[in-house]
């Protein structure tokens, strides 16, 4: 029986209380009254009933009025405290009751709270002795999660349905290359932890190769690993090193049974192009060289004969010098395109820009015996160079700057300018020309005993950046100004004000080595097996149906009950339309921030990618749903997944609260809300909330799929509509 219907059976009872007696009186006296003597009865008493009435009916109403204020300080009271108590049991364990109400209630608030004290002293005590038993074992998975992100090969792990539970940060930016939109889903669509790795590679392949590692382990290899090259879908080459991951205690076994496999993954696309260049370029050094060198042989030959004609002297002379001259041609040739070759295999990295200036320092003044000093260096600037390629080319400018202008001393600057890095060596002295500093940047580097066939200019251009002279007429100083890109610093966030959580610890999770997707129905599976997507949309307005359209998409993912941040996708959108005006204060997107932002029909099919094969989850689902319904027929992209709302699932877990909306939710189970309004941060923070809603909803006895949307759907708030 719940509250409301006890509140209407106890004004029943005072009821039947205040009239139940005066009635049965009247009865008993009725009865008991001869026939005679009725009619004077009622005339005695009629005149007064009015006010017997009235006062009857004032008495009920001040009954009804204590009986409905000590329910709403007892019954409802006691309710809302019994909620507080289970937010502080199950959710929010810093959560305390308030001690207002009647003496009663305060007193067992007080004795409530008391208790509460006591049991998180208890757990406090509990949970340090736990965190010493496993320090060992954390510091056995921090150094696999720093060996596997120092990693510079791409390694993923997956288990036998080829779900993937464990890769490195070089395995997801070889994903977001491989993606075929990776400027809107980053190759989230194809890499996470519990997605399908069937999604870039063929099943049969990966069966092959796990068929092929299995007749090894029969056969008691001790290395039993399985290699193959393949082709992405968006035409990339790989090549794939499987090695098995052996059951637990299967070690010593002659049948050692399998429960997942590590690939190993090279991007072999360019090395392949530029392996068959080179191939290309001695073929054509050793067959094109061949019949010149016979031609120069024979030549040769003829002219030993001492009583060679003239003019035939001559004809082999001529035969000798063009063969030799197309043969130099071939050589010089091959030279070029070895350095071509040699240019594209340079790797980018990124740095603090003042250790790159460090290093020229050193480099000049060791190799060139050539004073250096700094100028103006912005600490904060991070570049993205080939430091190797750029040093040669720094030290090679300073030594014909000493050679030929008797410069004595360098000096550096590095300030920023935009997304590019102004790197400037200055010095004092005679001014040159330009025709000067082209050649110089024309012509293979040379200097201190050091060659190089590459240029200056070929260094530059590999970092997709510009070099001129400029002069200071005022200070008689001239510079080379060299424009790099810039990298974004890479620096620490605070745990507390991050959007996109920390790196390592979200990239394995080996509980899913015994997950399967196929294990049970969906609808029956509990709330904490299977995986979500949680997210949210920014909109013009908040009429759907009225035109309003997406401007943004955030989303992240639950895996195995753990919160992947790492794992984002968001997105902005032109909507083609113009923004509400009122809207623009609440989400902070302005109408220039759209600009040149894809369309949704470009970043829908992304986003239906990234929430493949799994449960969609927001805050008043309702409302952003209808978006995407709206958006079914023009893209043919139909998100048919089951769907969970917020909203809905705290309105069944506390319906005695006053408000649902995100924020009071996120206070009351200790939740700290960043980057409201954005689509990425109202996501994150409602995937919080909903893991925290799940043991919440299992102490109410729903703990499935199937239970969480039954429950959802006969809240008041599923009646709402867009």
């Amino acid at each position: 029986m719940n509250a409301r219907t006890r509140f209407v059976l106890a004004i029943v009872v005072l009821g039947l209380l205040m009239t139940g007696p005066f009635f049965i009186t009247a009865a008993l006296v009725w009865v008991e009254t001869e026939p005679a003597n009725r009619n004077v009865l009622v005339e005695v008493i009629g005149p007064h009933l009015p006010l017997g009435a009235f006062m009857t009916v004032l008495g009920f109403a001040v009954g009804v009025g204590v009986v409905r204020n000590l329910f709403r300080q007892y019954v409802q009271g006691l309710l809302r405290m019994a909620e507080n108590l289970q937010l502080m049991l199950a959710a929010n364990r810093d959560f305390r009751v308030v001690e207002d109400g009647p003496p009663e209630v305060q007193a067992l608030a007080r004795n409530a709270n008391a208790l509460a004290q006591q049991r998180d002293e208890l757990l406090r005590d509990v949970e340090a002795q736990i965190e010493r038993a496993k320090h060992s074992v954390e510091e056995e998975k921090n150094r696999l999660a720093a060996l596997m992100s120092e990693l510079t090969q791409s390694v993923v792990v997956c288990n036998l349905d080829g779900r993937i539970l464990l890769y490195n940060n070089r395995a997801r930016l070889q994903f977001r290359a491989l993606s075929e939109a990776p400027g809107v889903a980053g190759g989230g669509e194809l890499i996470g932890l519990g997605r399908s790795i069937y999604g870039v590679f063929e099943r049969n392949l990966i069966t092959h190769a796990l068929e092929t590692i299995q007749q090894g382990l029969k056969r008691s290899n001790a290395q039993a690993v399985a290699n193959f090259v393949t082709t992405t879908r968006a035409g990339q080459l790989l090549r794939v090193q499987m090695a098995p991951v052996l059951a637990v205690g299967q070690e010593q076994e002659s049948e050692r049974a399998i429960s997942g496999f590590i690939l190993m993954l090279d991007n072999i696309t360019r090395s392949f192009e530029t392996e068959s260049r080179r191939d290309q370029m001695l073929h054509t050094l050793t067959e094109g060289n061949r019949a010149s060198l016979g031609n120069v042989r024979a030549a040769a030959e003829m002219l030993e004969y001492p009583d060679l004609q003239d003019e035939l002297r001559e004809r082999f002379r001529k035969v000798i010098r063009d063969e030799v001259q197309a043969m130099s041609k071939r050589l010089d040739e091959t030279a070029t395109e070895f350095a071509d070759s040699l240019k594209a295999r340079w790797p980018l990295e990124e740095m603090l820009g003042a250790d790159l200036i460090a290093a020229a320092q050193r480099r000049i003044e060791n190799r060139l015996q050539l004073p250096t000093k700094l100028e103006e260096v912005d600490e904060s600037l991070w570049v993205k160079v080939d430091s190797f390629s750029l040093l040669q080319a720094l030290t090679y400018l300073a030594s014909r700057l000493s050679d030929e202008f008797e410069v004595r001393e360098v000096r550096f600057r590095l300030t920023g300018a935009g997304r590019l890095v102004h790197l400037d060596l200055i010095w004092s002295g005679q001014a040159m020309s330009t025709e000067t500093v082209m050649s110089w940047e024309l012509e293979p580097m040379r200097f201190a005993g050091e060659v190089s066939p590459l240029t200056v200019r070929d260094v530059i251009e590999r970092h997709d950046g510009e070099m001129w002279l400029e002069r200071e007429k005022v200070r008689y100083r001239a510079f080379f100004r060299i424009l790099l890109p810039a990298a974004m610093p890479q620096e620490q966030i605070e745990a507390a004000a991050f959007l996109k959580g920390e790196s390592r610890p979200e990239y394995y999770d080996f509980d899913l080595f015994n997950w399967s997707e196929r294990s049970r129905a969906i609808e029956d599976r509990l709330l904490t097996e299977l995986t979500y997507t949680v997210f949210d949309t920014e909109t013009t307005g908040l009429n759907p149906s009225q035109g309003d359209e997406i401007i943004q998409i955030g989303a992240t993912r639950i895996v195995n009950g753990k919160l992947l941040r790492q794992e984002s996708f968001e997105q902005l959108v032109d909507p083609q339309r113009p923004l509400s005006p009122e809207s623009i204060p609440i989400h902070g997107i302005t109408p220039a921030m759209l600009v040149d932002q894809p369309t949704i029909d470009r970043v829908l099919p992304a986003f239906h990618a990234f929430a493949a094969d799994t449960v969609l989850i927001a805050h008043n689902a309702a409302f952003d749903m209808r978006f995407l319904q709206l958006k079914e027929e023009a893209t043919g992209l139909v998100f048919d997944q089951p769907v969970l709302d917020t909203l809905l699932l705290s309105a069944v877990v506390h319906p005695n609260q006053e408000s649902h909306r995100l924020e009071a939710i996120a206070e009351r189970l200790n939740l700290t809300i960043i980057g409201r309004h954005t689509a990425l941060g109202d996501a994150i923070v409602t995937a919080e909330v909903f893991l925290k809603l799940i043991p919440l909803l299992a102490e109410k006895g729903i703990r499935t799929l199937r239970e969480a949307r039954e429950a959802a759907e006969k809240s008041y708030y599923a009646r709402i509509r867009y």
